[in-house]
Parts: structure tokens; sequence; C-alpha cells
């Protein structure tokens, strides 16, 4: 005789607690595979993660479903025979505010755009969603807009059992070719889809969708949303990350944006006068040593790129290797190596970077890194060398 688990979630997406018979328990590595009669829990499928919760002593901690019967990972052995079951509600209820808004969401789209969804995963951060058609982020924001509408106006949502002809007269969305008794989920006016999730009673139930992200992935799109509670709060975190940003800015929390671009202008304008003063620095500095052959530098802590530039102008007017190293004396040095005259310093650096505990390289007269090495540890290397 063939075991099938009876899908009380089918039932009631409501349902969070509820009594069965545990008809087999299975110890599996660490854990416990048990089977019931009949369960609330929903197991993993459709891009739709599984519920978690408790079966008697036990934490279910894993669900799935094979061959029409439904296996429940536990943390503990259950008993044979009668058992009660309580599912994770906060779980359950943001897993149908994310399903039942990816709904509305990709049925919208999929009928503007005459495309498909190609893939959808509810994560624990994010849902993403893939098309396989070309959506501007204009045109994705307008849906959204349309979404929200839809969900303030609280349209209900229908779950019906269809096969053969009725079946066959349904306009739905589906991945696949599909036969036998069929799992119709509609979202009147935004989309009707074979579906075997968890999904609010009525729109209104989703609270709020966002659309966070839209790039382009294969021969369409993939975007990122959330719903519902996790929309609240990524909004409501974002928010208040944007009033401190207002806060130091000086700015109201509508304005961080051309606040945030004033301030890019000023620190470009600084940049430029430091270089300007920097490299007048720089130039100096390589006048003391013109003509003057091998040099070694410490520096205080400064940018690689200011680094380069200051062996560079060094090189260049004492003739022979400048080696600058910029840092604090006991902590990470930046180095750079220049020969004036461009010749391979490479068997140099190795043995420098043996020596001084140190990482990087170059080619020709030059080479970059750093180096983990007292100052005294540094100058005597190179007199050494």
């Amino acid at each position: 005789m063939k075991m099938s688990t009876e899908k009380l979630y089918y039932q009631d997406s409501f349902l969070h607690s509820f009594s069965a018979k545990v008809l087999s328990c299975e110890p599996q590595g660490k854990s416990w595979s048990v089977v019931l009669d009949r369960t609330a829990f929903y197991p993993e499928g459709g891009g739709q993660p599984a519920d978690h919760g408790v079966l008697g002593p036990a934490r279910v901690l894993d669900v799935h479903e094979k061959n029409d019967v439904i296996f429940h990972t536990t943390d503990r052995p259950v008993e044979i025979g009668p058992v009660s079951g309580e599912i994770d509600w906060a779980r359950r209820f943001d897993h149908m505010q994310q399903h039942s808004g990816e709904h509305i969401c990709s049925g919208m789209i999929c009928q503007q755009y005459q495309c498909d969804n190609v893939g959808f995963h509810l994560g624990a951060d994010f849902v993403t969603i893939d098309f396989n058609a070309s959506i501007s982020w204009e045109d994705l924001l307008k849906i959204e807009a349309r979404a929200n509408e839809y969900i303030y106006e609280n349209h209900p949502v229908s779950i019906q059992f269809h096969q053969g002809p009725e079946l066959e007269k349904l306009s739905y969305r589906s991945k696949k070719a599909l036969d036998g008794e069929v799992r119709i989920v509609s979202f009147p006016g935004a989309d009707c889809c074979a579906c075997c999730g968890t999904h609010v009673a009525s729109s209104g139930q989703v609270g709020l969708i966002k659309v966070l992200s839209c790039q382009k992935f294969r021969s369409g799109v993939r975007i990122e949303m959330l719903c519902g509670r996790r929309a609240l709060e990524y909004l409501s975190n974002t928010w208040a990350q944007n009033r401190l940003v207002a806060q130091t800015l000086s700015a109201k929390p509508e304005a961080t944006y051309n606040a945030v671009v004033k301030l890019q202008h000023q620190l470009a304008e600084t940049n430029f006068r430091a270089a300007r003063l920097e490299e007048a620095a720089f130039a100096a500095l390589a006048e003391e040593y013109a003509g003057k052959g091998d040099v070694l530098l410490f520096q205080p802590p400064m940018p690689p790129d200011s680094v380069r530039r200051l062996a560079d102008t060094v090189a260049k007017n004492c003739g022979g290797l400048a080696a600058v190293f910029a840092g604090e004396d006991g902590r990470l040095y930046h180095y750079t190596l220049v020969r004036a005259d461009g010749e391979t310093i490479a068997p140099l650096v190795k043995e420098m970077n043996t020596v001084l505990h140190g990482k990087g390289g170059g080619r020709n007269g030059f080479a970059q890194g750093s180096v983990e090495a007292r100052q005294e540890e540094t100058e005597a290397f190179f007199r050494k060398g």
C-alpha cells in the first residue's frame, strides 16, 4: 500500500497547531527523520524554504517531501503514536508574505512583458526572481507602484485544485506542462499560477512590496525584492542610517544626496590641492639627494600611490636605487623600490621579502609591497646589500 502524508497546509495556510500520528521515526546521522499521517509543516519546494517548529519534545529543523511522503528532520526522536505539532508562525507568515508578493509582481511583469518567471528563491535575507526579458529600472518601479496599489485594494486570494478539461480552460503560469490534479493560486487581476506554496488569504496581508535591485542576468534580468515585515524593517533601518547621515552632513534627511554630492566636490578640490602640495614637497625632498646614488628613505604613513610617486621622484634625482618605506616603526611598512636605470631588482626584492617578512614584487626596475620589520632591521639589510 502506497504511503502518503495528508497536507494540512494545503487546507489552511494559517494553521499553526495540529495533532497527528507518528508513523515512523528513524535515525539519520545526528538527527531523526519523522513521518506523520498528516502535517501542517510545509516541505522545502518551489523556491520556498521549509517550515520549522516543534513536534512534541523535538525541534523540527527541516522538512522535505519524497513520493508524496513528508519527512520531518528533528533534533531528537519522537515516539510512535499521537503527537502535537506547532510550526514557527513568524517564519511561516514571513514566507507567506514573500511568496505572495512574488506572485503579484511576477504576474504583472509576465503579463506586461509577455515573458516567463524562470527562477525564484526565497532566501533568508532577500527574495530573488529571474525573468527572461529585459526590464528597465524605471519600468520596474512603475510595477512596484501598481503592486502596492493592488495590496491596498485588499483583493481576496483564491486557491483551488483543477484537472482535466476544467484545467485546460484556465490560463495560468507554470514552468512546465502539468497534468492530473493541479493546485492553482489566483490573485485576481494580478496573477494566476500553478503553485504548491503557502500564501496569504488576501493581498492586503502582504503589507508592502519594495524592489531593491534589477540586474542583467543571462538573457533577461534578476530582481531583488522584499515584502511585508521584511520590507518594513529594511526601510526602517535604511531611514535610521539616512537620518544619521543627514545629521552628520547638517542636511535634511530628504536632501542627503545633494549634500553628499557637494561634499564630494569639496573633497575632490581638497585632494587636488593636497596632491599639488605633495608633489612640491616630494620634489624638494628629492633635490637633497641629487646625484647621491642609492637612497633609503623612511616616511610617515602614506597611501601606496604616494610612496610610489616619492620613490619615482627620488630615483630620477639620485641616479641609483630609491627605496622608500612609509609607515610606523614596529608596524607594517609600505615600500616602493625604483632603479633609475630600469635594471631588474627582482633578486633584491625576493631576498628582502624573505629577510624582512614582506610580500610584493614588480618587474624591471620597479617593485611595490610591504614588510613587517623595524627601521633598524631594514637599514641593516640595505647596509649588508
